[in-house]
This record gives structure tokens, sequence and C-alpha cells, in this order.
């Protein structure tokens, strides 16, 4: 997660993102790339008490050609300073979040140590196999901003290897 506070810090983003385009596309063997979403984890804690589940994403084939790919990225913004230095040292954990405590509609005032019981859900759809989805692009999204769709505000984007059309 980068640490965009400004929007001076937004365009060196989206200029490092842009400019790393094509070996992105190497890292990818200019092929197109699709994950599949399987099962439910949390990203701290357990069932009992989750803030966060999320489904982890696996790249359809295991080339590790998306790992590559998500490592030029990274290098890009360790190298250029936007990653503090304690979060370049964690592990690149690709996910999609599912329940998050901080979006819970709640009177409570103290969302810091909020969570709830997910166990009935880890036990209906913690092996769920949600589906495999191709990757069109990889987008530079402002959190807190969203779009008239409701998805995170994209500031900037690269396309990826498209699936040939037939004709």
């Amino acid at each position: 997660m980068l640490k965009l506070w400004n929007k001076d810090r937004i365009a060196q983003a989206s200029d490092i993102l842009q400019s790393v385009s094509s070996q992105v596309n190497d890292a990818l063997e200019n092929r197109p790339i699709s994950i599949q979403l399987r099962g439910l984890t949390c990203m701290k804690g357990s069932p009992a008490r989750a803030r966060v589940v999320y489904a982890p994403v696996l790249e359809v084939g295991g080339e590790g050609r998306l790992v590559r790919a998500c490592k030029v990225i990274t290098e890009a913004f360790v190298k250029s300073g936007l990653v503090l230095e304690r979060d370049a040292k964690q592990e690149l954990r690709l996910h999609a979040t599912i329940m998050n405590v901080r979006h819970r509609k709640s009177k409570k005032s103290n969302r810091r140590n909020d969570s709830f019981d997910a166990r009935a859900i880890f036990r209906q759809y913690g092996e769920q196999d949600w589906g495999e989805y191709p990757v069109p692009a990889v987008h530079l999204s402002q959190r807190f901003k969203f779009d008239e769709g409701g998805y995170y505000h994209c500031c900037c984007s690269i396309p990826l290897p498209e699936v040939a059309q037939s004709e």
C-alpha cells in the first residue's frame, strides 16, 4: 500500500507506473494473465475475531508471471522512495477484500478493536471457488475516493496483454 499524501505523490506514482509498463508486460511474457479467487482467509487473527476477510488471489497456471510483474512495480516504487522502508519489507499479499470492519455501519465508537465472528462464514464459504478472472490492466487507485460505480478512483492505469479476439 502506497502512502500518497498529496497530488504530487499521486502524480509521481502515476509516472512511475507508466514508466514500467513495458517491463511489466515483459514479466508477463507478453501473454494475458488470469487470476482465480478461492477460499477465505483473515488478514490477521482468527475467524472468531475477524477484522478483514479476504479471498486469496492465485495465478491461473501458476507460472509465477503475476508475482514477477508485481515485483517490477514494487521495486520501481521502492527505488523512487514512495514506499516506506517498513512497508518495503512486507510480503506482497495479493487478495480481494470481502469484508472489512472499517466499513461496518455501527454505532460503536471504538472501531480500532472492532471485530466480528466470521466462523459461520468460513464454515459455509471457506473453501469456495469464486471463479477465474482475466486481468486487463493494473490500476493505481486512490483510497477513500470512489467513482460513479462505487469502485476506488483510478488515478492511472497500464494495460496488460489481452486475449486475442477471434474473428
